[in-house]
């Protein structure tokens, strides 16, 4: 068996990500946040404290008999279950995924469902499987009546989640959500893992294409791309704030205490691959190299801090003037 699952020949790892901000206040603390993920009864969160606050969920399974999309019209239906989890990051950040390991060629007729389950978040194919062309037509996500949509079961977690009595509805600040869409293809015996392609589509759509080794788990592939995701939202929305903010105009008082919410709520959780398998961590140097993520977040950061800074000399100018 190899680490891809518990498919006899897995081929194709793909999955969404849904990332936004935790509707609430204020931070919400470990237990709180535990209480929030608890999605089974039968299994615990997962919660780390270092290097930053990270609670995983269980997995929950969604039963599935239907056709992958695929480009060039080809029809190939699979059976199986999608996993799906949600991740809270530091109190504050809410993501929900869902993934499927789809396997190599399978059998021409259908197993009974005791069969499926017995392979949590993996699908088989009946018959033949055109990878590429079902790796390009889940990236490109346009799942027609009948496909496969990774996306809406993502989105259906995220909104349970999103639901929760502790959670009181009061963000600090308005945001948008992001959707992540990836697929990982099998490396060459030999190879390591490499990121092929990353892209910003509209509508705060971006799609990730992976090569990865058999031994990379499933649940280290989703982590990954939890990360990118994470950190992507991280990076447009502090550019929306800035943009929004007119930062170096001339009301420039209002436009700082207008980016206090970053201050408070965001500026504290850029932490690339603090929770990603290190055999993956050097990934993200691709998105270091182009487009220069955390590049970008640094000089945002800085000059921030720059007119905080600038603020507070001119405040306490004013202060002894008037003395």
């Amino acid at each position: 068996m190899t680490a891809w699952g518990r498919a006899a020949d897995p081929v194709l790892i793909c999955g969404e990500v849904r990332t936004g901000l935790l509707q609430h206040s204020e931070s919400l603390p470990a237990r709180a946040v535990a209480d929030l993920l608890r999605l089974r009864p039968d299994e615990r969160v997962r919660i780390s404290e270092r290097p930053n606050g990270y609670a995983v969920s269980p997995e929950v399974l969604t039963g599935v008999d239907c056709r992958l999309p695929a480009a060039g019209g080809a029809r190939t239906r699979v059976v199986g279950t999608v996993a799906a989890r949600a991740v809270v990051t530091e109190g504050r950040m809410l993501q929900a995924t869902a993934s499927i390991v789809v396997a190599g060629p399978g059998p021409d007729v259908r197993h009974p469902w005791s069969h499926y389950l017995a392979r949590p978040g993996v699908v088989e194919p009946l018959g033949k499987l055109p990878e590429r062309a079902v790796a390009d037509g889940l990236l490109a996500g346009r799942a027609r009546p009948g496909e496969l949509d990774l996306g809406a079961v993502a989105e259906r977690l995220l909104a349970r989640v999103a639901r929760h009595r502790a959670l009181d509805q009061r963000a600090p600040f308005k945001s948008r959500r992001t959707r992540l869409r990836w697929v990982a293809l099998r490396a060459l015996d030999g190879e390591g893992p490499s990121l092929d392609s990353f892209t910003l589509a509209e509508d705060g759509l971006r799609t990730v294409e992976l090569r990865l080794p058999a031994r990379v788990s499933p649940a280290a592939a989703a982590a990954l791309c939890e990360d990118l995701a994470l950190h992507d939202w991280l990076l447009t929305t502090l550019v929306r704030m800035v943009e929004r903010s007119r930062l170096g105009s001339a009301d420039a008082p209002e436009a700082v205490l207008s980016l206090r919410p970053a201050v408070d709520h965001l500026l504290h959780l850029w932490m690339p691959t603090a929770h990603v398998d290190r055999t993956l961590a050097p990934l993200w140097d691709v998105l270091e190299r182009e487009p220069g993520f955390t590049r970008q977040w640094q000089t945002l950061v800085q000059r921030i801090r720059d007119q905080l800074a600038l603020q507070a000399i001119t405040l306490r100018r004013d202060a002894l003037t008037a003395h």
